[in-house]
């Protein structure tokens, strides 16, 4: 069975190991829908190819730089690209009003999943760069 489907998601863990959590693309809607506990949250899908095309014109390590949605994310982290009006699709991957954040905590191990990404595995402060 194909990974990466409501039936087979992709079984995750955040970079620092702390937390576990499961992912998978809903195509018909176009979302990676991210489940944490009870906690759904739902991810443009094209932040994949976004997200991997962007390290690679960055070129080197990147900071991870998780916040919720009400805090501000340290700049020039994934975190705030992930909502950057700058990025490709102008604002904010995270499509449900107040779980929009945690973009750079969820979406980078499920690019190292993938084997697109290089992703530390520290206690804090963990970085990115695409392979």
């Amino acid at each position: 069975m194909e990974k990466g489907t409501k039936e087979n998601p992709w079984e995750l863990k955040t970079a620092p190991g702390t937390s576990e959590y499961t992912m998978y693309r809903d195509e018909e809607k176009g979302i990676l829908v991210c489940k944490v506990g009870t906690t759904t949250l739902h991810y443009d899908l094209r932040c994949i190819e976004d997200l991997i095309t962007m390290l690679e014109e960055h070129g080197d390590w990147m900071d991870l730089g998780a916040a919720d949605e009400g805090k501000e994310p340290k700049l020039g982290t994934v975190e705030a690209w992930g909502r950057s009006l700058k990025n490709p699709v102008g604002g904010w991957y995270g499509l449900k009003k107040g779980f929009r954040g945690r973009f750079g905590m969820y979406v980078p191990p499920l690019l190292e999943e993938l084997g697109l990404v290089e992703l530390e595995h520290n206690a804090k402060n963990n970085r990115v760069r695409a392979k």
